[in-house]
């Protein structure tokens, strides 16, 4: 092996040590999120809801139901996810967040769930921030994914064979052979076959813990050039409140503008804003349960003036890419066979660190069964069967 490649060698195996456990963790959970809608969707029937041929009912409607049955909460958002799914309101109620399912058309109350209750939100948790607080958690997971990130790049340096007839070995795992080479091949082999999608799921997923990334990458898609309008920020007239005090019929003609404005759309994130400056913002989106190819709406929250409107179509290749992420980042930008590469890249990704370790170890204790049996050849004074031994 030549001096460059023990360099990368000793690189890919001591990062590999100090980021192990939070790759393990980070891609166990990222695996087992992948299919959670699917999943849930057949454990919880309130998620569902049979489509009909008439309007969803008004916003305000799904307010005034929530507010009689939890008077002392906070609204954050009301959400319809499409013909065949129910519509949710999101609620804050002493610092405990919950999410009540109606039927879309007949406001018929269905379930209520809290967050923190849900299984597979604790899974999105802790891929997040690894059981620590949020921001030390998010900086923590960043970190070691653009570790995983230097370590898959220095494993490809060192898996890359050095003659053309060693490729196909180094491309297949040697099933007939002994369980120590199997571990070899399978942290060589399978490494080397996730590489690409496990850098763009990471590259896609650092987006979530560090904003110059996110940045980053519309910069890169944009080419560099400036797109101010981007970056415009929107605020409601509060003057205008004494002449304008129903709020009900502001937020359902929002919803109006926005279903006209977007006729394409299925999925419908209402934000009705926490402070009186707050704009009501609606986000818009093609298909149910997908976050991508968003169209986006501000409103005021008194008059129900447009204030804003950025269809898919009129956005800054950046800002495009990055509405994209999540779904990047799922796998399910490429549907259910997205999602199947999403979650074998992860189950991949997660078993590196213990194949890897294995591997370490292996050698380690070859290493030290080899020098153990040299002295103990010397320490009988033969020569000869030193010579043997070499």
């Amino acid at each position: 092996m030549s001096n460059f490649k023990k360099s990368i060698l000793f690189l890919h195996r001591w990062l590999g040590f100090i980021s192990g456990l939070a790759v393990f963790v980070v891609s166990i959970t990222g695996c087992i999120f992948c299919f959670q809608d699917e999943i849930q969707d057949v454990l919880y029937s309130y998620r569902t809801v049979k489509a009909e041929q008439k309007p969803f009912i008004k916003p305000s409607e799904l307010q005034s139901l929530t507010i009689a049955k939890y008077p002392k909460a906070k609204i954050t958002l009301v959400m319809f996810y499409g013909p065949e799914r129910s519509a949710q309101v999101r609620i804050s109620q002493n610092k405990v967040t919950k999410s009540v399912y109606y039927n879309p058309y007949s406001g018929a109350y269905l379930h209520t769930e809290v967050m923190k209750e849900n299984f597979f939100l604790f899974i999105k948790e802790v891929h997040l921030n690894l059981f620590l607080p949020p921001k030390i958690g998010k900086l923590v997971n960043g970190i070691c994914v653009i570790i995983f990130v230097v370590i898959m790049i220095s494993g490809l340096i060192l898996w890359w064979p050095k003659r053309k007839t060693d490729r196909k070995r180094s491309l297949t795992i040697k099933w007939g052979g002994r369980w120590r080479r199997v571990n070899y091949d399978l942290h060589n082999v399978l490494g080397f076959y996730i590489t690409s999608f496990a850098i763009i799921l990471a590259i896609s997923g650092l987006s979530f813990s560090f904003q110059w990334v996110k940045n980053g990458i519309a910069n890169v898609a944009n080419n560099g050039k400036e797109y101010p309008k981007d970056k415009e920020v929107f605020k409601s007239d509060s003057i205008q409140k004494i002449n304008f005090p129903d709020s009900a019929f502001v937020i359902d003609k929002a919803f109006d503008i926005a279903r006209l404005k977007s006729p394409n759309s299925n999925s419908f994130l209402i934000f009705p804003g926490s402070k009186q400056s707050s704009p009501i913002s609606i986000t818009t989106y093609p298909k149910p349960l997908h976050f991508s190819y968003s169209s986006n709406f501000s409103f005021d929250r008194y008059s129900g003036k447009l204030l804003n409107f950025i269809p898919y179509s009129s956005k800054s290749p950046g800002t495009k890419l990055n509405t994209l992420n999540y779904d990047i980042h799922t796998g399910q930008i490429a549907g259910f066979l997205g999602k199947l590469i999403a979650f074998l890249v992860s189950l991949i990704s997660a078993s590196l660190p213990i194949t890897g370790l294995i591997l370490y170890l292996g050698k380690k204790y070859k290493s030290k069964k080899s020098s153990e049996k040299s002295k103990k050849i010397l320490s009988k004074g033969s020569l000869k069967k030193y010579l043997k031994f070499l």
